[in-house]
């Protein structure tokens, strides 16, 4: 794979050739980590977090669309429940956790409660505080029990993300991704990026680290952040027994295509 510089604001986008080579080599590797994951047993959890439009859901698609959904889990949960509401807040979050084998990508995650949930006074300011002090604790108790956790963070510009809400305004394929808490939320801009600050402050443990990732350039922070998970877990390639396709038996013979040739076939309007 190629070598780049850390990207930056002013880091000249990157071309799409370019990136669908890098992207495809750190894929493969992304299968060979997923070899090795079944054969270890290891247990892997992926934090995904950013602002509003920072790219989130390109990456997750860029890191999951070559491998199997049975070792990469996506995790993307709703509001919480009424019910949810009523149990512990991390408790949720952990029955999703990965058996043996297994690699979860949480699209969002446990630190709601130091963002959203903080920014648009969904908790109280005694929640948010509990929550910042408890976390780290967490998290050292889960990876001593020998889960490993990555926790990234997508940084997007305040000038890019006000281009990719408007995108998302005029464009009827991207308007889903436009939530009325997006919108209640575009305003909040320096009370999301003060709510970053304390996150990272009582969270960014030596145990368990937060890395940040530039996303104003969506191709470049795809490629950064799999080449990152890459480099965190020590994966080895594992040999594959060569496949042999055996012959068709032509016991039993007969005219297979003639046997559905008055079924109900899709239109072929393309």
């Amino acid at each position: 794979m190629s070598k780049k510089k850390e990207s930056g604001a002013g880091t000249e986008k990157l071309r799409r050739k370019l990136y669908e080579k890098e992207l495809r080599e750190l894929q493969v590797e992304l299968c060979r980590l997923q070899d090795w994951v079944k054969v270890s047993g290891e247990r892997v959890v992926i934090v995904l977090e950013g602002r509003d439009a920072a790219g989130k859901g390109g990456t997750i698609k860029a890191l999951t669309e070559r491998v199997s959904p049975r070792v990469f889990r996506v995790v993307a949960l709703p509001a919480p429940s009424d019910r949810d509401k009523t149990q512990m807040y991390i408790q949720r979050y952990v029955e999703h956790f990965p058996a043996g084998g297994e690699i979860v990508i949480f699209d969002r995650s446990w630190y709601n409660r130091a963002g959203v949930e903080y920014v648009m006074d969904f908790c109280t300011l005694e929640q948010h505080q509990r929550f910042l002090e408890l976390c780290p604790i967490f998290e050292k108790f889960v990876i001593e029990g020998g889960l490993r956790l990555i926790k990234i963070w997508l940084e997007v510009g305040q000038e890019e993300q006000d281009r990719r809400f408007k995108a998302r305004i005029e464009d009827p394929l991207r308007q889903w991704k436009l939530s009325p808490m997006d919108v209640q939320s575009y305003s909040r801009w320096y009370d999301y990026s003060k709510a970053r600050d304390l996150m990272l402050e009582h969270t960014d443990s030596d145990h368990a680290p937060w890395h940040i990732v530039r996303s104003d350039d969506k191709k470049r922070a795809r490629l950064n952040v799999i080449a990152h998970i890459l480099a965190q877990i020590p994966y080895k390639k594992v040999e594959r027994a060569k496949v042999k396709l055996p012959s068709r038996s032509e016991k039993r013979r007969y005219d297979d295509l003639a046997s559905i040739a008055d079924r109900r076939y899709v239109a072929q309007k393309y």
